[in-house]
């Protein structure tokens, strides 16, 4: 039988799946703190790792004698050595399609609480002499506004749906889905230079890459007191440029749950009140959670016995796969 590690606490389903796949014979390593030290010890037994947020590095996949697929528990694998892997021809899996409604919830919350002014209101009430707070009309309206949607997968196509519900007007960016034929005939594709000025509101939905794709001069080319949300990857959206446009009004709102670094002890967005910050967490609803942890634990089984769906495997192009 093949052993298993995981990396990372997983839902009580998922852990309920392990004790099921032990007694039936399989070989697990369960390790609950988040940091690549804590596992790196038992991967040379591993045929497979399902692994969270923490890195797996080169050097750790040095020591991955048996390994033969690395489960991601999410979509994103920034976090992850790839080209490390591809050299030994060890598989990278996601998840796909479990925590796409979660992550497009959360950026509609974020947009809101930002239009509305969610901590400033609540702080109002809660200091002592706050209450006239109010009458400074800060809060706005999303309704019949502008929203500008950067990668349209299907975080961002969710996203456009729950807009259409506050009557917003929908404009996407996505050079990648362009070129393989736009998916969606409601919403116009528009570049990023022509897409900036028009918006209300723009929500981030892209990969990360060797720059940020927000970064001062974008910043400069949007509507002053646009609302801001990024739920894509620390790094997409320059925090420094962000935060200063944040303190002079350009950006009027914004949400934020990924960092350059997490947690973000340094990040000039902490000292900034109309940024509503979160700990990384839009796909990590409860619901989420448990379908992550059990297509994770699958994924690695699945590509293990050949039966996984193709469209889920990252590095296909490698040769045992």
């Amino acid at each position: 039988m093949p052993h298993l590690l995981v990396a990372g606490k997983l839902h009580p389903t998922g852990e309920a799946m392990l004790h099921s796949l032990q007694a039936q014979g399989l070989g697990v390593d369960y390790v609950e703190e988040v940091s690549e030290p804590s596992y790196a010890p038992l991967i040379h037994r591993a045929d497979a790792l399902v692994i969270r947020t923490q890195p797996l590095t080169a050097a750790t996949v040095a020591q991955a004698e048996r390994l033969r697929v690395v489960s991601r528990h999410g979509v994103g694998y920034d976090s992850v050595d790839l080209a490390a892997l591809n050299a030994r021809g060890i598989a990278l899996t996601i998840v796909g399609d479990v925590n796409s409604v979660s992550v497009a919830e959360h950026a509609m919350m974020q947009l809101l609480a930002g239009a509305k002014r969610a901590l400033r209101a609540d702080r109002s009430v809660r200091a002592p002499d706050g209450w006239n707070w109010r009458n400074r009309l800060e809060a706005q309206e999303i309704s019949g506004k502008n929203l500008l949607i950067l990668g349209y997968g299907r975080i961002g196509r969710h996203l456009a749906r729950m807009a259409a519900g506050f009557d917003m007007q929908v404009r996407a960016c996505d050079p990648f889905l362009e070129g393989k034929g736009w998916p969606d005939g409601r919403v116009r594709p528009v570049p990023l230079d022509e897409g900036l000025p028009w918006a209300d509101c723009i929500s981030v939905h892209i990969p990360k890459s060797d720059r940020p794709v927000i970064g001062a001069a974008e910043i400069a080319r949007m509507k002053r007191g646009v609302i801001l949300a990024n739920t894509a990857r620390g790094g997409v959206v320059d925090e420094a440029a962000l935060a200063a446009a944040l303190a002079s009004g350009q950006i009027a709102a914004a949400g934020v749950d990924v960092f350059d670094t997490e947690p973000p002890a340094a990040s000039p967005l902490l000292a900034q009140d109309n940024a509503i910050l979160s700990p990384h967490i839009a796909g990590l609803t409860a619901d989420c959670g448990e379908r992550m942890a059990i297509a994770a634990i699958q994924n690695a089984l699945q590509c293990l016995d050949g039966t996984i769906d193709p469209d889920l495997i990252v590095n296909r192009n490698i040769l045992h796969v």
